[in-house]
């Protein structure tokens, strides 16, 4: 191998994503996407909402659209139109007292002559069109006011030509009569290259010829025929919408005007066959819009039209951070005209967007359904669970009685399986497992085992344990329409996704059904759980959801039974013989006898309940205090936000503590 093969080459940093910024982190963006899925949205929403709203460190789509509107105000509200005709009208204005002082002082001059010429000068039309064009065939006596009007065709020319190709006003100023004749050279074969290009007969050959003869014209350096016409187009279109947002007067001055640019009546001939062209070749761009300009800088007829293309920058922009076409993904950002309009800073913070809604679809926390919709993958589902289960462990360590979920599981028998070390864990080294994968690892890393071992933290396992009461827990959760209408709903899914996640991690021996009701009940899975809508369903059906849990519990004899209820209402409905539903506001009598029937028979067969009460109604409050003395169970009042720290510290207590001897309220 040569040695030139080995060679870096390094350069410049000349921008872009910043190459030390760390990879983008999900972490917010999911659990930001989750929160919204289980209040309702589905993971696509969700998706959308969060990078509309963004995160606290990082402005979202919102944000940046609102700044697009800012920017474009500020445009209308900052300047005018008439910059050119007040440009006209100051050098008109120098010429003409230039003259006078010319006609005042020059004692040679015939009497009869100087009155003529002051009286012409005097009797100049208002408008200054017509005052310019009344003066062309003046014969100026002062040099200072010859040169103030020359300076007038060369203003206009220059600006006319500005209006189509961006820059020639500074790039002609001063231009000799040669620098005027390459500009109508230049002008004779754009239009006979395009002509021959809207008639199909154009050839590479002709368009590498133009460039060569005149590239300097055109800074974007376009590479076909195509990306001329592209660019020559929108800015011709946005000289139209600038003419458009004048006043007719206005109009009407510089159209007068125009034919005396540069003196050369055949410039306004080819510069309206170059817009016959592009508007041929282009009709889709906007050649007829208008804006409405209310500020007090005036601008020329190049600069205005340079705003119109902002303002065509930033509309597009709109359009783009809206979101709201079919198929539309922020990869269809255009990041150079964002930083052109907004600064660099925003291209980087949308950017930065579009590189989360890929990664949230490349990282697998996403994924497509059969019906092509997106949903939260196990994957995510157990990293939010963790997430939660971490804040309800944080919630629980300050609150007296109630112990570290890290150390759940620790005390106890071993359950004959392990798993890979965890920060905070207090289990037991699995030696044999341990040593085993140290070797694994030597060997495939090409070293030899026999040689010694070097164990690395990758190699530790510990063996699991299982607490002396292994359970059967039912979460029966109200899924009422009060429930989403009090705020209730997203709390309820959170403390049902860490409580299957702890069971599903730490206490793998125990089995976990989660249940729902409203004015009936269903079993669920945790994945149907965090996506269920908020429906307006009336019904609190807790004796069907009683019903559920007791066939759940029939199904494990061998484990404790361990029931927590979840509710904001008193039971309004129930199941008749038949299997179909009866609701009644206020609570039936036969209602709530089902009820406490189906309570008794859990009662009865040693199962532990736990009533979780939200919010304060009286009538509740009576039902589960009641429900608690028949069932030797207990009541926890949490607010919402405590509610999973609640029910994980109830479970951990049926766990450690066995059949409650404290049985009552818990305030």
């Amino acid at each position: 191998m040569g040695a030139h093969e080995h060679m870096s080459r390094y350069g410049r940093y000349a921008g872009g994503p910043d190459p030390l910024a760390p990879p983008v982190d999900l972490a917010e963006a999911l659990d930001a996407v989750a929160e919204d899925v289980m209040a309702g949205y589905s993971p696509r929403r969700a998706l959308r909402e969060y990078l509309r709203r963004g995160g606290p460190r990082r402005p979202g789509l919102d944000e940046l659209a609102g700044r697009v509107q800012q920017r474009r105000h500020d445009l209308l509200n900052r300047h005018r139109l008439d910059g050119t005709l007040e440009e006209v009208r100051k050098l008109l204005e120098d010429a003409v007292l230039a003259e006078r002082k010319q006609l005042a002082r020059d004692a040679a001059m015939d009497d009869t002559d100087r009155a003529f010429r002051e009286l012409q000068l005097e009797n100049l039309p208002q408008s200054t069109a017509a005052a310019v064009n009344e003066l062309d065939s003046y014969d100026w006596q002062s040099g200072d006011a010859r040169e103030a009007y020359e300076r007038i065709k060369d203003l206009l020319g220059r600006e006319l030509l500005d209006q189509r190709f961006a820059g020639m006003k500074q790039a002609l100023e001063g231009a000799t009569a040669e620098d005027r004749e390459a500009v109508e050279a230049m002008l004779r074969d754009l239009n006979e290259l395009l002509d021959k290009h809207r008639r199909g007969e154009d050839t590479e050959e002709d368009f590498r010829g133009f460039m060569a003869r005149h590239g300097g014209f055109f800074p974007e350096n376009p590479q076909s025929v195509d990306e001329l016409v592209d660019a020559l187009a929108r800015r011709a279109a946005a000289a139209q919408r600038l003419m458009q947002s004048m006043s007719p007067e206005q109009r009407e001055e510089l159209m007068r005007l125009s034919a005396q640019a540069f003196g050369s009546p055949g410039l306004m001939s080819q510069l309206d066959a170059l817009d016959s062209n592009l508007q041929a070749l282009r009709p889709g761009e906007d050649w007829s819009g208008s804006e409405r300009f209310q500020g007090r800088e005036g601008l020329g007829l190049g600069d205005g039209t340079g705003v119109l293309q902002d303002l065509a920058e930033l509309d597009g922009l709109a359009e783009q951070l809206s979101q709201s076409y079919a198929g539309s993904s922020l990869d269809d950002l255009d990041l150079d005209a964002l930083a052109r309009q907004l600064g660099a800073d925003a291209a980087v913070s949308a950017r930065t967007l579009a590189e989360i809604e890929r990664a949230m679809q490349d990282s697998g926390y996403l994924r497509r359904g059969a019906d092509g919709d997106l949903r939260l993958s196990p994957q995510a589902m157990r990293r939010l669970g963790k997430s939660l289960l971490r804040d309800a462990a944080r919630q629980l360590s300050g609150r007296t009685g109630f112990r570290d979920t890290r150390s759940s599981g620790a005390a106890g028998e071993p359950a004959g399986s392990s798993r890979e070390w965890q920060f905070g864990d207090a289990e037991p080294w699995d030696v044999t497992r341990t040593i085993t994968n140290a070797i694994t690892r030597t060997a495939a890393d090409g070293g030899n085992p026999a040689s010694g071992l070097r164990l690395e933290v990758g190699d530790i396992e510990v063996a699991e344990t299982e607490a002396r009461t292994r359970a059967a827990v039912v979460l029966l959760a109200d899924i009422s329409f009060s429930m989403a209408a009090e705020g209730r709903w997203v709390p309820m899914k959170r403390t049902a996704l860490a409580l299957h996640h702890l069971v599903s991690t730490r206490f793998r021996g125990d089995r976990l059904e989660l249940v729902t009701f409203g004015l009936r009940a269903q079993s669920m899975d945790i994945e149907g759980l965090t996506a269920l809508p908020a429906d307006r369903e009336q019904g609190t059906n807790l004796h069907h959801g009683l019903l559920l849990a007791g066939r759940f519990f029939r199904q494990h004899r061998a484990l404790q039974p361990v029931l927590l209820v979840v509710t904001d209402g008193e039971p309004t409905a129930h199941l008749l013989p038949d299997g179909e539903p009866w609701f009644s506001w206020p609570p039936d009598t036969e209602t709530v006898a089902a009820t406490v029937a189906e309570l008794d028979r859990l009662g009865r067969a040693g199962t532990q309940v736990t009533f979780f009460r939200l919010g304060d109604d009286p009538g509740l409050e009576r039902f589960v205090a009641a429900m608690a003395r028949r069932t030797g169970g207990r009541v926890v009042a949490p607010d919402a936000g405590e509610l999973g720290a609640a029910v994980v510290g109830e479970y951990l207590r049926a766990h450690f503590h066995g059949p409650a001897d404290d049985a009552g309220w818990v305030p």
